[in-house]
């Protein structure tokens, strides 16, 4: 099946040098702030992480401003070295001096252009310094909280943050060092004013900021726009993703055009939502416009009349024409400056809450032993060193809650989040606040949880008392949700890349998974899409049983392991994993009789509890038990 393993054999398990974690190249680049022991980000409010993440960036953020400031500057200056040409050189008829004023302005526009080359080359380095720290920093922080992620933020919420707000995020921080470029190029224009008429540099300086207010009151209704859009096309996405993970399961029950319907109504409401968005952004342009060219006529014309009173010479007015000129881009930038940060700041507030979310439990010192004893304090389960044990319900949330209970995981959310279809105005406002209220005391309810007992002992201490990732390392679950993500066959078995190629065919075949290798063009580098979606129900999940096969933890809890297979593969599976985990401890929950037979001792539960225990053939004197194992086997048939 595999071929002959010797030296010349290339290993799936041995790893191209230029793969490793090594540094070769400088993309994308990387700062303190997305590094492998990066600071907290500050999370107190969405302007607070802002200026973290710019902070982050160590000298990217101010070199970029300093290159904008050198690309700007040339360009407020550009109309008085004008002026002096046209003053000293051509009304003064003095050709030396025209030359040497035209020399001058062409080497100011020379280094304004290198200038602008820097700054928009520092610019994009920034930008993708956002987007792959923003998607990293959303990695690690999803595998941090792992199963508690679905409790803090929406299903999706991670996806956007990770698509859309990354992106936005170097668009609001490009905004930022653009605009304090642009402020300190204005207040220069105005010092040059001021030295030439001191009225018309008062003016500016004046008016400016008195015509930047007169926006401020389209900024609220631009901000609630832009929470609403991103939070529907949030909802879009979480949609989206759901339809496409089950699309296989609403073929087989006819469900298609309902979800259509859903996504096609959520699209809609995005689009209008979108619509009200540009809306409001074409105001603040057509103002930012208005504004820019009403400074522009009123600086002509007061210049106009200096003029005419002999108070400006003909230089100093083509001269205060530049700068009125100039001084429309600084205004369109403060404008732009003002969509960005807001739209910056809705993007921090969804990131902040994601980023902020910390799991409940508590750190400790005290580490699981190599060979625990378990023991289930609801069910009344217990599972020694070694064993094979076989769990048995008519309920399969009993068996589930029981395996979750065993890896210290909480159990799902079962409460329904308000409904956001259809509401408007005052009740969308406030059924939002519902919804966050109720994720607020989902995560006090499970800092609660944590900081209680558990109710699982190992070795006769509660799981409270151990370390979460030494428990994590000892007892393993595998159950029906488990996920392959894309990539090669070889990362989907083991993606933690630690183990031989003896020990990944020795899982492969306890799965009885040696048919998607045969099946997979290149083998162990065969190519696997996401979820395992060229691949049937069964192989997935017999490829999902090899990968916790090869991790070999002390104690093993699988969920439902043959659930998608036939009756021969089941007892094949059921042969091999009994031999495969000699020695180590596993917990398997099923009701199929080809594995029961071949475990140590089967546990019946009743009512979450622990009624019965024996061997399979024991139990099966119970009338109760063989109902069990008749309704699994009637399932199992249809």
């Amino acid at each position: 099946m595999f071929g002959p393993v010797d030296a010349s054999t290339p290993r799936p398990h041995d790893r191209d040098p230029g793969l490793r974690w090594e540094r070769r190249h400088d993309f994308p680049p990387l700062v303190g702030g997305f590094g492998a022991e990066p600071g907290a980000p500050d999370v107190r409010s969405p302007s607070r992480f802002l200026f973290w993440l710019m902070r982050s960036m160590g000298w990217v953020v101010p070199a970029m401003t300093l290159a904008a400031l050198s690309w700007l500057v040339p360009g407020s200056l550009t109309p008085w070295l004008l002026g002096r040409a046209i003053d000293a050189g051509i009304l003064g008829r003095d050709p030396m001096a025209t030359l040497g004023w035209v020399a001058l302005l062409l080497g100011v526009i020379a280094f304004g252009v290198v200038g602008g080359i820097l700054f928009h080359t520092i610019a994009v380095r920034m930008w993708v310094i956002s987007i792959h720290g923003t998607q990293r920093r959303v990695g690690r922080k999803a595998a941090d909280l792992g199963h508690i992620l679905g409790r803090r933020v929406p299903t999706g919420e991670a996806l956007s943050i990770s698509n859309s707000d990354s992106d936005q995020f170097g668009a609001t921080i490009d905004s930022f060092g653009h605009v304090i470029a642009s402020a300190l190029s204005f207040l220069f224009v105005c010092v040059l004013m001021f030295s030439t008429s001191p009225t018309l540099g008062l003016v500016v300086l004046v008016a400016t900021p008195l015509l930047l207010a007169a926006s401020l009151p389209v900024m609220r209704p631009l901000t609630a726009a832009q929470t609403a859009e991103r939070t529907e096309s949030s909802n879009l996405t979480s949609l989206a993703t759901d339809i496409v993970a089950g699309l296989r399961i609403l073929r087989g029950i006819g469900g298609e055009q309902t979800f259509a319907r859903n996504y096609e109504r959520q699209s809609q409401k995005v689009r209008g939502l979108g619509i009200t968005l540009g809306t409001w952004q074409g105001v603040v342009e057509a103002i930012s416009v208005l504004l820019s060219g009403i400074l522009l006529v009123v600086l002509v014309y007061l210049g106009a009349q200096h003029m005419l009173a002999g108070e400006l010479t003909v230089g100093e007015l083509i001269s205060f024409f530049g700068y009125a000129v100039f001084l429309v881009t600084p205004m369109r930038t403060f404008f732009d400056f003002a969509q960005r940060w807001v739209q910056g700041l809705v993007a921090a507030r969804k990131t902040i809450a994601l980023f902020g979310a910390d799991v409940p439990w508590a750190p400790r010192d005290r580490q699981v032993g190599e060979r625990p004893v378990l023991r289930d304090e609801s069910s009344g389960v217990e599972v020694h060193p070694g064993e094979f044990l076989a769990v048995v319900s008519a309920d399969p949330e009993a068996s589930a809650a029981l395996a979750d209970r065993l890896g210290r995981y909480l159990p799902s959310v079962t409460g329904e989040e308000p409904e956001l279809e259809d509401l408007k105005g005052r009740k969308l406002r406030l059924a939002r606040k519902e919804r966050a209220k109720a994720r607020a005391r989902q995560a006090l309810a499970d800092a609660e949880r944590a900081a209680q007992l558990w109710g699982v002992t190992a070795d006769g201490v509660d799981y409270a008392e151990y370390d979460l990732a030494s428990l994590r390392e000892r007892v393993v679950v595998s159950d029906t949700g488990a996920s392959l993500f894309a990539g090669t066959l070889q990362d989907a078995v083991d993606p933690w890349g630690t183990h031989t190629r003896e020990e990944a065919e020795r899982a492969l075949r306890t799965a009885s998974a040696e048919d998607v290798y045969d099946g997979l063009p290149g083998g162990w580098q065969g190519r696997i899409d996401e979820k395992g979606r060229g691949l049937s129900g069964g192989q997935r999940q017999r490829i999902v049983l090899a990968r916790a096969l090869v991790r070999d933890p002390e104690v093993l809890v699988l969920v439902e392991p043959t659930s998608a297979v036939d009756a021969h593969t089941e007892s094949r599976i059921a042969e091999r994993l009994v031999e495969h985990r000699r020695g180590r401890t596993t917990v398997v929950t099923t009701a199929s009789p080809l594995l029961l037979h071949r475990a140590d001792v089967v546990a019946q539960l009743v009512d979450g509890r622990e009624v019965a225990r024996g061997t399979h053939v024991e139990l099966q004197a119970h009338p109760d038990y063989r109902r069990v194992i008749a309704r699994g086997m009637e399932d199992d048939n249809e």
